[in-house]
């Protein structure tokens, strides 16, 4: 009984450690945005996450993909799934969409993914869709039509979302091997972001209110909160753990109202319940 409840209480430690960590990802992005352009701070980021990922590649056994065809797609995977996602995802911050904002809007990607990949569609996960996106429309409508949010920001947020989208759908596809793919992948989001350097604003302050983020995300979150993500999947149901998703945006949220002081308007908390309700009905079982 004592060894089944300390099991417990490891398994809850480690799925409550990690929804904070995932969702401290957007309040430490805007933090470090206020002292670098969002290219420079990406492309360290990446920079740190990869030499990370290298210097523990021994310790966790990494194998990279063998072939040219699996290394091929684990670039490419890398390309969206992390290169443009992350380049939309701080652009969006970068135009004054709050945190909370784009957390309720990056929600709505697990129902995507799922529903996109399903090739008989059932009625409950369509209806979930439907919940979903009518969420979305909400939280969108919000920023744009009544909080002043541009046109620029939200539409670099839903790109975002498409990004996420297509590159969890390419991930999914990848079983032998996924955490070998991790290190080529943060390779191909740092080319990728390096690509766009030339030609886009590159500044940094040396302070702590760029040091700190930048090492958060480079470490703890692209490195530490995704090793744990692999970590749960490993020993759970990935139904399970893709509802650790449903806390993500009202922990973001909270994070965001306590520290920036940035509260969600009514409309889209209801977006958000929606989204979360739509969720529920595409991942319950025997959907």
């Amino acid at each position: 009984m004592f060894v089944l409840s300390k099991q417990s209480a490891l398994a809850a430690t480690s799925t409550s450690l990690f929804v904070l960590l995932w969702s401290s990802g957007a309040i430490f992005s805007k933090w470090g945005l206020a002292h670098a352009s969002p290219f420079a701070f990406l492309l360290i980021r990446f920079a740190i996450a990869l030499c990370g990922l290298v210097l523990l590649a021994p310790l966790l056994r990494l194998k990279l993909p063998k072939g040219g065809k699996p290394m091929l797609f684990a670039i490419a995977t890398g390309l969206v799934l992390l290169g443009a996602y992350q380049i939309f995802y701080l652009l969006a911050l970068d135009c004054k969409v709050t945190p909370g904002v784009m957390a309720t809007i990056m929600g709505v990607q697990p129902i995507l993914t799922v529903v996109l990949m399903e090739r008989q569609r059932s009625a409950s996960r369509l209806f979930g869709l439907a919940l979903g996106l009518a969420g979305l429309i909400m939280v969108v409508y919000q920023g744009i039509g009544l909080a002043g949010m541009s046109w620029a920001g939200m539409l670099f947020g839903l790109l975002a979302l498409a990004s996420m989208t297509l590159g969890s759908i390419m991930q999914k596809r990848i079983t032998d091997n996924p955490l070998g793919t991790l290190p080529v992948q943060y390779l191909a989001g740092l080319l990728l972001c390096a690509i766009f350097v030339p030609f886009q604003p590159f500044h940094f302050e040396h302070s702590a209110g760029f040091i700190v983020p930048v090492l958060w995300m480079g470490l703890v979150v692209s490195v530490l909160a995704t090793l744990l993500l692999y970590r749960l999947i490993a020993r759970g149901n990935l139904v399970n753990v893709t509802s650790l998703f449903y806390l993500v945006p009202a922990v973001t949220a909270v994070m965001d109202y306590l520290i920036f002081g940035n509260r969600l308007a009514a409309l889209s908390v209801l977006g958000m319940l929606l989204i979360i309700v739509g969720l529920v009905f595409v991942f319950r079982k025997n959907s």
